[in-house]
């Protein structure tokens, strides 16, 4: 009954396969290791042996690529473990807790794997886990992909930074939109580089609100309005104008530095988008040949 289970798991993951072939990432299991590299969690605690719902088990910090969204096996060289565990299962073998991360609600595998993935082909409720509790703003649900987490994350950041800067009431512009995490970071130590310029030359001290407004109007507007002038994103598909702000001002800093360049602003964003963009015919080339 064991080995007929592990294929009947096999052929589930084999029916997803097919039905997600045209959204790929909706069949992924997350790995550990790239969400925290978006949520970057500060801290962690340890929360002892609790039952954990088995549904919000959404990951793995090692194997998750051995196995599908849901934890239905990929490959054959799982069988064996996996009809052990099983066979556990049949005889009433009492197996020690997995042992878990939780991170935004929820739960990630550190040892269990297979396990996990019996338990869920069985529509087990919950199973006893080790649980360590990872700091997380970010609530993440069991059908998220990893691009879904990135664009909660983003939403995030920019409430956060919008909250904390009043950037909005201050320069009037509510659409600072980045298509990957931690630029506002990027931003803020823009504005405060900026703040450290502008008090070197100045006998009065100016304050964050000025720096602000001052970054906005001589540095950042600038670059934007360049970009939309000459329509530079058409060059950049699904980056905004505020990403390309943030390469041209990285490339303007390299121009400077490797050549001793001393471009204007708006020079250094035809540089770049002469270097990097690429126009109609160039997209459908790298569509085509995967370039």
């Amino acid at each position: 009954m064991a080995d007929n289970d592990f294929s009947k798991a096999r052929m589930r993951e084999l029916l997803s396969r097919i039905a997600g072939f045209l959204v790929p990432g909706q069949r992924q299991l997350l790995g550990l290791e790239e969400v925290m590299a978006v949520i970057k969690p500060k801290s962690e605690a340890y929360r002892g042996v609790v039952p954990v719902p088995v549904d919000r088990i959404v990951g793995s910090e090692g194997r998750y690529r051995d196995f599908a969204r849901g934890f239905l096996p990929k490959h054959d060289h799982l069988r064996p473990r996996w009809v052990r565990v099983d066979l556990a299962h049949y005889k009433d073998i009492p197996l020690p807790p997995v042992r878990l991360y939780e991170l935004g609600g929820a739960y990630f595998v550190r040892d269990g794997n297979h396990r996990v993935s019996v338990a869920k082909m069985k529509g087990a409720a919950e199973i006893d886990a080790e649980v360590i509790s990872l700091s997380s703003e970010i609530r993440i649900e069991p059908d998220m992909t990893l691009e879904e987490l990135k664009k909660a994350v983003i939403v995030y950041e920019k409430a956060q930074f919008y909250e904390h800067t009043r950037f909005g009431a201050l320069t009037g512009d509510t659409e600072l939109d980045f298509s990957s995490p931690g630029r506002y970071d990027e931003i803020m130590e823009h504005i405060a580089t900026h703040k450290y310029y502008i008090n070197e030359d100045s006998t009065v001290e100016i304050g964050m609100d000025e720096a602000i407004v001052s970054w906005y109007e001589k540095v950042y507007r600038p670059i934007a309005d360049t970009i939309r002038a000459e329509r530079l994103a058409q060059r950049f598909p699904g980056r905004t104008t505020s990403d390309l702000y943030a390469y041209i001002v990285k490339h303007w800093g390299t121009l400077k530095k490797r050549y001793g360049l001393q471009l204007p602003a708006a020079e250094a964003a035809r540089d770049f988008s002469a270097r990097y963009g690429k126009d109609f015919w160039q997209r459908v080339k790298a569509f085509f040949t995967g370039a």
